[in-house]
């Protein structure tokens, strides 16, 4: 009895015992659950305020992980080419440490267009605006969303965001050209982006000299790729839209052929003129006024002279030198009676100098990328562009080709040394500028007694570059006869009025008849009326462009007429089926559509 007892005794010590640590081990447990629990969400509050960093814009972190997670990236594209493709992600994530942009994979994953591995060959699209570099070209990994679980937690960005590639940096001509127009412009394109867009530089350069340009931009700080390690390993822009519009593009740097203007060039002066409006108002350049500290300098000026008119030249404090600079600047104060301002990159801000730029009568200057600022000259202007000894204008036309735009109307001439006793050589420079010492005597010998620079491709040709950076002794005479042609060329063309650019329409209620004379003649008459849009324009040539084309045949008769109606005779024949299209033109060049093609039966 008393055995019984005890035994009851220990088995429920053992009971009390057992379920004294299970009670224990259960607040253990919790404790664990909670402290992991305080644990994600203060790492998740954590994540959010290094998101919080990136933007003003407040984002729910929870929120966006659980989206990631559940609905992963999504991708929708524009563009049936890698060249001419722009892509929208919603959760695009880039790895810092794998350097890579990663495309999390879930069943709800929208991928348009779905290429497979089509989109390797060579790429998805260009990160850049100058086509299909293949330094340029973007793509993505895949992993899926399970992936989530073993990597570092998301810093995410809310901001909407530009993601590209700087082309050059630190040249002013690819700055404007590939870097700000296409970017200005595809924000313009996207309603989401027009403004205030986060742009990501994804090229690697870092700021270089003109950083302030490209945050002209936006009113949020761009980001370069080495800035994204700073915020974590793994960064998700919640909307993001990659590539850049290449249709402000006008030039092609010869990479496959010599370079020149592109051979579809999309852009006109309007849009241009647009875009250098647009930064004059963000760099608080208002109105011109040639005063101040930070004018450039007033090399002479004509006291008798009571005209606002003056001339910039830029100079160059390096290579590329005119080294009668005085003398060129006198020249065109006595015989122009203009005043002259001369402009330095090295010694001004950027901003002033356009400020003088934008009311020049005539910017001056050797070849260089210091001529993209001709974008912002006054219409009228003239651009005047200096080529060293043995260098031909005509193969090397960015600027050329920048003011001859529709709508531009700037008048580009071009000076070119054609006294090989004018110019200073520099063969013991490094070859980036222009040295020649590196390479077989025999092509030393070559380049110096060449007399023309031959057509070439980018980027590294020794001649080029020995010629290039050659400093200039300006022939004055020359020079100054191209000048007074120039400006007096100027001067007729202020008299008339600027040409329209606007296209005609249809023409309407286009008609024909035909008669039969004899067995052997046929008489055809078409007539039409005016396009609906040229009773509300004043347009000085219209002409109307007909094309008669015998029914089964492969050639047709083109005719250019100044009315509205006529009769054809010769070349008709009696019992013919004729197909004849009729459309307007407006000063020569500017094509209307044709009419509907009209049957006509003799």
């Amino acid at each position: 009895m008393r055995a019984s007892a005890a035994a009851c005794r220990m088995n429920l010590g053992t009971l009390l015992n057992g379920l004294l640590v299970s009670v224990i081990a259960a607040l253990l447990w919790k404790c664990s659950k909670l402290s992991e629990q305080a644990f994600l969400l203060e790492e998740e509050l954590h994540m959010a305020q290094r998101s919080q960093e990136l933007s003003q814009a407040r984002i729910d972190y929870h929120v966006a992980l659980q989206a990631l997670q559940e609905q992963g990236t999504g991708m929708v594209c524009t563009g049936k080419m890698h060249t001419d493709r722009i892509c929208r992600f919603d959760y695009l994530c880039y790895s810092s440490e794998a350097e890579e942009f990663v495309f999390f994979q879930s069943n709800l994953s929208v991928m348009l267009p779905n290429l497979g591995s089509r989109r390797f060959q060579p790429a998805l699209l260009d990160l850049s605006s100058v086509e299909d570099h293949n330094t340029q070209y973007f793509n993505f990994l895949e992993l899926p969303v399970a992936a989530l679980k073993f990597m570092p937690k998301p810093v995410f960005v809310p901001d909407a965001t530009l993601i590209l590639n700087r082309f050059n940096p630190d040249n002013l001509m690819h700055i404007f050209h590939d870097d700000l127009l296409p970017a200005f412009y595809t924000m313009k394109q996207y309603s989401d982006l027009d403004g205030e867009a986060r742009l990501v530089f994804m090229e690697g350069w870092g700021e270089g000299p003109y950083f302030d340009l490209y945050r002209l931009l936006s009113s949020k700080q761009p980001l370069l790729k080495e800035h994204l390690r700073n915020f974590g390993k793994l960064m998700c822009f919640t909307k993001s839209y990659v590539g850049l519009s290449k249709m402000t593009t006008w030039y092609q740097y010869g990479f496959v052929q010599p370079q020149g203007p592109k051979a579809n060039v999309l852009v006109s002066g309007n849009e241009v003129r647009q875009f250098a409006s647009s930064l004059m108002k963000k760099m608080n350049i208002t109105a011109v006024k040639i005063g101040g500290n930070d004018r450039g300098r007033v090399e002479h000026e004509n006291k008798g002279e009571a005209s606002d008119q003056y001339v910039v030249i830029f100079s160059r404090s390096t290579t590329r030198l005119i080294l009668n600079e005085a003398e060129v600047v006198m020249a065109i104060v006595q015989e122009l009676q203009m005043r002259v301002v001369t402009v330095s990159l090295e010694e001004q801000s950027f901003p002033s100098i356009v400020q003088v730029i934008s009311g020049a009568s005539m910017l001056v200057s050797m070849h260089g990328a210091q001529l993209i600022t001709s974008l912002f000259l006054p219409r009228g202007a003239v651009v005047v562009e200096l080529f060293p000894f043995a260098v031909n204008p005509e193969h090397y036309t960015p600027y050329k080709t920048l003011a001859s735009l529709p709508g531009m109307d700037l008048h580009y001439i071009s000076w070119r040394n054609t006294k090989e006793e004018n110019t200073v050589t520099y063969p013991d420079r490094p070859w980036e500028e222009g040295g020649i010492v590196h390479l077989e005597k025999e092509d030393q010998r070559r380049i110096l007694k060449s007399k023309e620079v031959p057509r070439h491709l980018c980027c590294r040709n020794p001649e080029w570059l020995f010629r290039i950076y050659q400093d200039t002794l300006v022939d004055i005479p020359s020079f100054m006869e191209l000048l007074k042609e120039a400006t007096k060329t100027k001067l007729s063309l202020r008299k008339d009025k600027a040409s329209s650019t606007v296209h005609p329409g249809r023409v309407r209620e286009a008609q024909c008849q035909t008669s039969v004379q004899t067995t052997k003649e046929a008489k055809l008459t078409v007539s039409w009326q005016i396009p609906w849009n040229l009773k509300y324009l004043k347009v000085r040539d219209v002409k109307y462009e007909v094309w008669i084309q015998e029914q089964g045949e492969n050639t047709y008769m083109p005719y250019i007429l100044p009315q509205q109606n006529y009769t054809f005779s010769e070349n008709i024949k009696p019992f013919t089926t004729y197909l004849v299209w009729v459309r307007c033109i407006f000063n020569k060049n500017l094509l209307g559509p044709f009419a509907d093609v009209l049957t006509c039966k003799t």
